[in-house]
């Protein structure tokens, strides 16, 4: 009488491991791929990520996971394995991720431009001017008479990298510890714009987050925009799979031809607030790529489009 009772106990036994073999298989199966990308706070802050991404990933049953950083931060994660893939903005910095061999192919793929903003009342006469180097040298110049602040991110992003660029041309590195009319605030674009206009302060942002901040800024206006020096492009650069090989390489990969492709640059020119386009594609238009530091993009476009991931 005991043998059918062990007989049926083990055909229970494999059936109740039957069933969860299958059942962890369908398991696995519906788990969804993760794609992480660490990009620039004005990227995020735009509304840009929020109305691309969710189109990616129902297209690709992905999940893509945003890391919202400045530039520098943004490449500092990459380099530490912790992004799968980067869209910034910042030239010398993407050269120099791509040269420490920690990035691979960089590829354009659109911009936008920064303006200085300040308050409307305009201490430092600015406004109307299409130099940025002269509206710098204004500011600091009344901001030593203690009649003018400029807010500088502070946070290595690309916004505070072509700032100081522009104040090294005038030959100042202006710091909070010696200059009192300069604030390093080491904060996003959103939160400098808010301490810009609680402080009547000048600061330099890119088109599109202001776009996205500017009706809480009550305080503020645009007075520098057009200066070449002031466009703003967008590169996409890939995690080099051979320094971590652990990282979603494919999902980077098809993320990145996403972008880049016929159907992602026209999202991106599709996508406006208060009916203004916020970024302009480059990735398939090489003459204004290669305007914009993109030397090799047809060789990078060619490059992306003959992968099959």
């Amino acid at each position: 009488m005991k043998k059918p009772s062990k007989i049926l106990g083990a055909i229970i036994i494999l059936a109740v491991a039957a069933v969860s073999v299958l059942a962890y298989e369908q398991y696995l199966s519906s788990q969804k791929s993760v794609i992480v990308l660490a990009t620039t706070t004005s990227t995020y802050d735009s509304g840009l990520l929020d109305y691309l991404i969710p189109k990616f990933e129902g297209k690709y049953n992905v999940e893509v996971h945003i890391l919202s950083l400045g530039t520098g931060q943004a490449i500092d994660a990459a380099k530490r394995g912790d992004a799968d893939l980067v869209l910034v903005h910042s030239k010398k910095s993407e050269l120099e991720f791509i040269n420490s061999t920690y990035g691979i192919h960089r590829v354009g793929v659109m911009y936008n431009d920064f303006m200085i903003i300040g308050p409307v009342s305009d201490p430092a006469r600015i406004e109307g001017l299409t130099n940025a180097t002269e509206a710098f040298k204004r500011i600091s110049d009344k901001g030593a008479e203690g009649n003018a602040i400029f807010i500088s991110r502070a946070d290595k992003s690309g916004t505070n990298t072509l700032e100081l660029s522009i104040w090294s041309t005038l030959a100042m590195v202006p710091s909070n510890k010696t200059q009192a009319w300069y604030l390093e605030a080491g904060a996003s674009m959103g939160t400098v714009l808010r301490m810009s206009d609680e402080k009547g302060a000048y600061t330099l942002t890119d088109r599109a987050t202001w776009t996205s901040f500017k009706n809480q800024l009550t305080n503020m206006a645009v007075l520098v925009q057009g200066d070449k020096i002031l466009l703003n492009p967008y590169a996409i650069i890939l995690v080099n799979p051979e320094k971590y090989p652990q990282r979603n390489y494919r999902g980077a990969l098809i993320l990145a031809q996403f972008m880049i492709s016929e159907e992602g640059q026209n999202l991106i020119s599709g996508f406006t607030k208060e009916g203004e386009t916020l970024f302009k594609p480059i990735a398939r238009n090489l003459e204004s790529a290669q305007k914009l530091g993109f030397p090799d993009q047809g060789k990078e476009l060619a490059w992306y489009d003959a992968q099959k991931p």
